[in-house]
C-alpha cells in the first residue's frame, strides 16, 4: 500500500512555524510522504495566521488556492479560533482546529486519508522534522499570553501562558545540538514571562534540578556550546540578571523587546505590561555591562489617539535608545481587538503613511551609523548562503530573516553553517561587507 501524501502551507511567526514541524514530524512517524505540490496530494493542511486582518486575509487566500488545487483541506493554526471566518468563506473545508490541536488535526488527517505505517521505513530522526535550515532551528518554551495589550488577540487565540517544564526544552535543546543545529534561536509570546504558570517548578535535567525560569533556563542553554538567540522579551526587571550572561559570551548579546511605541500615552492606551519602566535608563545600564548588545524591537505608528506629539517623543526616543534593529508596522484595526472599543480617533490612513515614512528614515540613519562602528572589526559570522568563496551570513547582532546580513569574500569555498570570522571592510544602512580571515 502506498503512503498518504500531505501537502503542507505553513503561515505566519516563527511560532507558528514550530507548531507546522511538531506535525510535518507526526505525520512522517505515522508512515506520511510529504508532497511539495497540492496537485496529486491526498490532502492538505494549512497552518493559518489570524494575528492581524492582512494575515487572514493571506491565510484565507491560501485555503482557497488549496481548495481549487485539491479540494480537500485541513485548516490549523491561530484562525481555527474563529472557524466561522473560513467556513464563510469556504464551506467545504473538510476539518478546522484551533492552534496547537496536534491531536486534532492528526485525527482529521486519519479520517481523510488512514495512515499506512512501516515502522521499518518511517525512521524519524530524533529532532524531527524541520522547516528551518539544518544549522538554526526555533526553539518555543512556551505557548501563550497573560498580557492583554489592546492590539492584539493572540491569548483569545492561543490561550494563557503555558510554560514547557525546564528539562523538556533542555533535551529539545540538546537533540538539536547533537544534530548539528549551531544557533538556538528561543521565542515565545512573552519569553521573559517563562514559568511563572507553573510556579518556576524545578525538573530533574541530567543531575539536577532547573527551574523554570528566564534566568535559569538561559544558564543552561548557554552551556550547550552554540549560539543562543533571546526573541520576544518584555523588559521585566529580572531580565536585567540575564545580561552578564551576554558579557561573558554564554548567550548571544541580543534582546528582541517588542517596545512598540514611547509615549506613555499611547503605551497605557496599548495595555503594555511594563510600559511604566524607566527604559532608557534600563537600556544604559544594560549597555554599561555588555557594551555591545544589540536590540531589536518593533513599534506600531497610527495608533489610536496618536498625536503628533506622540509621535514626536518616539522619535526622540528613537534618537535615546539607539536601537539596532527596528521594524514598524502601521497600526491595522483587528477584528476582536479591544483598541477599536477605547473610542479613540482613528489615525488618518495618510498620516499612518507619512509617520511610517519619518520613522523608517530616523530608523535608517540611526542603523547605519552604529553599523559604521563595526568597519575594520573582526566578527564572527555564521554562513546562512554560499556559493564558493561568496557568501552571505549573519554576525551574532543579527536574527535570520528579520536583521540585516554580513556579505562576505574568502579565499576558501565557505559552507552553509560555517562560522567563521570576518574583517568587516564596509557598511551601509542595514548590511556589512567583509572579507573571511
Amino acid at each position: 500500500m502506498n503512503a498518504p501524501r500531505v501537502s503542507f502551507v505553513s503561515l505566519g511567526c516563527p511560532k507558528a512555524l514550530v507548531d507546522s514541524e511538531r506535525i510535518l514530524t507526526r505525520l512522517r512517524a505515522e508512515g506520511y510522504e510529504i508532497a511539495r505540490k497540492h496537485n496529486g496530494a491526498d490532502l492538505v493542511v494549512v497552518n493559518t495566521c489570524g494575528f492581524l486582518d492582512s494575515a487572514r486575509d493571506e491565510s484565507l487566500a491560501a485555503i482557497g488556492d488549496a481548495m481549487s488545487e485539491n479540494g480537500k483541506v485541513i485548516v490549523t493554526g491561530c484562525m481555527g479560533a474563529t472557524p466561522e471566518l473560513i467556513r464563510e468563506k469556504h464551506p467545504n473545508v473538510l476539518a478546522i482546529t484551533g492552534p496547537q490541536a496536534y491531536e486534532s488535526v492528526m485525527a482529521a488527517v486519519h479520517e481523510a486519508a488512514p495512515p499506512a505505517h512501516e515502522p521499518f521505513l518511517d525512521l524519524i530522526p530524533p529532532q524531527g522534522v524541520r522547516l528551518t535550515p539544518r544549522h538554526y532551528a526555533y526553539l518555543k518554551i512556551s505557548e501563550g499570553c497573560n498580557n492583554r495589550c489592546s492590539f492584539c488577540i493572540i491569548p483569545a487565540l492561543r490561550g494563557d501562558l503555558a510554560s514547557r517544564p525546564a528539562a523538556d526544552v533542555l533535551r529539545e535543546a540538546e537533540r538539536l545540538v547533537k544534530a548539528g543545529v549551531k544557533e538556538l534561536l528561543v521565542i515565545s509570546q512573552d519569553t521573559s514571562a517563562y514559568g511563572v504558570d507553573i510556579r518556576y517548578a524545578t525538573s530533574l535535567w541530567h543531575d539536577r534540578e532547573v527551574r523554570a525560569k528566564f534566568l535559569d533556563l538561559s544558564q543552561e542553554l548557554g552551556s550547550l556550546g552554540v549560539w543562543v538567540r533571546m526573541h520576544y522579551v518584555y523588559p521585566y526587571p529580572h531580565v536585567d540578571d540575564v545580561i552578564p550572561l551576554m558579557a561573558e559570551r554564554k548567550i548571544l548579546p541580543y534582546l528582541d523587546i517588542p517596545f512598540q511605541h514611547a509615549s506613555p500615552r499611547v503605551l497605557k492606551n496599548m495595555r503594555r505590561p511594563a510600559h511604566q519602566e524607566k527604559t532608557l535608563e534600563r537600556i544604559g545600564r544594560w549597555r554599561e555591562i555588555c557594551p555591545d548588545l544589540a536590540l531589536r524591537s518593533t513599534f506600531i505608528v497610527g495608533f489610536p489617539g496618536e498625536t503628533e506629539e506622540d509621535f514626536e517623543m518616539l522619535l526622540d526616543w528613537l534618537d535615546e535608545a539607539k536601537i539596532d534593529r527596528a521594524g514598524c508596522f502601521k497600526y491595522e484595526p483587528v477584528g476582536g481587538a479591544r483598541s477599536e472599543e477605547l473610542g479613540l480617533p482613528a489615525v488618518p490612513e495618510e498620516i499612518k503613511e507619512a509617520r511610517w515614512n519619518r520613522f523608517m528614515a530616523k530608523q535608517q540613519k540611526i542603523s547605519a551609523n552604529l553599523l559604521k562602528k563595526k568597519v575594520g572589526k573582526r566578527l564572527p559570522v555564521i554562513i546562512d548562503e554560499a556559493n564558493g568563496t561568496a557568501a552571505k551570513g549573519r554576525s551574532r547582532y543579527d536574527a535570520p530573516e528579520i536583521d540585516g546580513a554580513v556579505h562576505v569574500q574568502s579565499r576558501r569555498p565557505l559552507r552553509v553553517g560555517d562560522i567563521v570570522t570576518v574583517k568587516i571592510d564596509e557598511a551601509d544602512a542595514y548590511d556589512l561587507y567583509g572579507q573571511a580571515t
